[in-house]
């Protein structure tokens, strides 16, 4: 996938994560501490980035794994990872959406998100799925300019194949949006 977009006359592209880009998305990981220790309770790690490759919800077809990164001129800014056909065929579900801390609140975000969802429309994709850890206010309201409804919060129900960290048992709350 390679999504080229103008935000406020600044070119960022939306592109398929490559072996190459590891480093640019640890020094992405490493900056969003704010989000890792909301979400996990602990910072980011260095094998983060390759546990990403393989980290899938119980269900979920190794296939339909997307990890893209956001590049602002020739600097990764931003990291989305996301699984097609979960929690049904015609959703995709958001597992990470991160924009360095430098680059947040200038519209980036939200160009990036609204084009992927207007790239997963036309997959014939009709929903989005996601979740913000309970008290994590940037990324709820984040979800909520973009439009997601939010349900009851609960107690995630695994973390698929992988081994969850101690902080990984936060109450999240699941938000989605209808695309098509």
């Amino acid at each position: 996938m390679r999504i080229e977009l103008a935000v406020d006359g600044h070119p960022v592209t939306v592109r398929d994560l490559r072996p190459a880009d590891e480093d640019g998305v640890l020094a992405v990981f490493a900056a969003c501490e704010d989000w890792f220790t909301a979400a996990t309770g602990q910072p980011s790690a260095p094998g983060d980035v390759q546990s990403s490759f393989y980290s899938l919800p119980e269900g979920a077809d190794l296939d339909d794994k997307v990890l893209l990164v956001i590049d602002a001129g020739t600097e990764i800014i931003g990291f989305v990872d996301a699984v097609r056909r979960y929690p049904h065929i015609a959703a995709v579900s958001i597992g990470a959406f991160l924009i360095h801390p430098d680059f947040r609140r200038l519209g980036i975000g939200r160009a990036v998100a609204e084009a992927l969802f207007g790239a997963a429309r036309e997959a014939d994709f009709a929903q989005i799925n996601a979740h913000v850890v309970e008290g994590w206010l940037p990324g709820r309201k984040f979800l909520a300019e973009l439009g997601f409804t939010f349900s009851a919060p609960r107690r995630p129900s695994g973390t698929g194949n992988r081994n969850p960290g101690p902080g990984e048992d936060r109450t999240v709350i699941p938000a989605l949006i209808a695309i098509g």
